[in-house]
């Protein structure tokens, strides 16, 4: 069943344009990433999905009911929750207050399922339980990283789209967010990713879009474009 389906959609800023007529579906269940060199529209994707930017022409569907013309907390309401790029979480609050601040779709006097929510989130990341205490400022990238995903699954997302998470990481901590990522995924999170590393992203994903200069180029399983000459040379590294 389609969760998340976009049709024909156009982005711009200001007279310049970012997607021209981008087309995707995610289904329940998958894990679909967009690959693309820097400037391909992956992260404009992302934001025109959850209402940080406007589409100037075209649809977005979440299960079957529009959204695009939606502000992006009601966005989050329905249940597509953004982990960004760059992480942006709050240097000078805690690692609780972090995670606090994703459950904001929660009456704040339902103590009980923000509780499940945070019990939840620490059975993922238990490196976070160790520094609940502790301000995210201090955390080192990939507990930084492991903070901005968490925050965003305490917003109970039924569809995460994740920005970049491998990004400034060293190799041993990418192998471990991605296998965190599978472990959303296996939990019954539908996933959108945005991953640099391609090899990494279509490894764990079902399918996959490639993007180039606000274009689908290419789309198929995960393992077709694993084995895609042209994705192989321009994506992979591999001749």
């Amino acid at each position: 069943m389609s969760m998340l389906t976009l049709n024909n959609i156009h982005t711009y800023y200001g007279q310049i344009q970012a997607l021209q007529g981008i087309s995707l579906t995610v289904n329940e269940g998958e894990i679909v990433t967009l690959i693309g060199t820097n400037g391909a529209g992956k992260t404009t994707t992302l934001n025109t999905i959850s209402g940080l930017r406007r589409p100037r022409t075209g649809e977005i569907l979440f299960k079957g009911q529009r959204i695009d013309k939606l502000p992006v907390h009601e966005v989050t309401r329905r249940g597509i929750v953004q982990s960004p790029e760059g992480r942006k979480i709050f240097g000078r609050m805690s690692v609780r207050e972090n995670l606090e601040m994703g459950a904001f779709i929660f009456d704040r006097k339902d103590t009980a399922a923000i509780r499940q929510e945070l019990d939840r989130v620490l059975a993922l990341f238990p490196r976070l339980h160790e520094r609940l205490g502790q301000p995210g400022g201090t955390l080192s990238g990939g507990e930084q990283q492991m903070l901005a995903i968490g925050r965003a699954m305490m917003a109970r997302p039924r569809v995460l789209l994740l920005d970049e998470p491998s990004m400034g990481l060293a190799p041993v901590l990418v192998d471990q967010i991605f296998n965190i990522i599978k472990e959303i995924n296996m939990q019954g999170t539908t996933i959108l990713l945005v991953e640099q590393n391609a090899l990494m992203a279509l490894g764990i994903a079902h399918r996959g879009y490639v993007l180039q200069s606000g274009s689908i180029v290419l789309e198929d399983t995960a393992q077709s474009l694993q084995e895609n000459e042209m994705v192989r040379k321009a994506y992979l590294g591999v001749d």
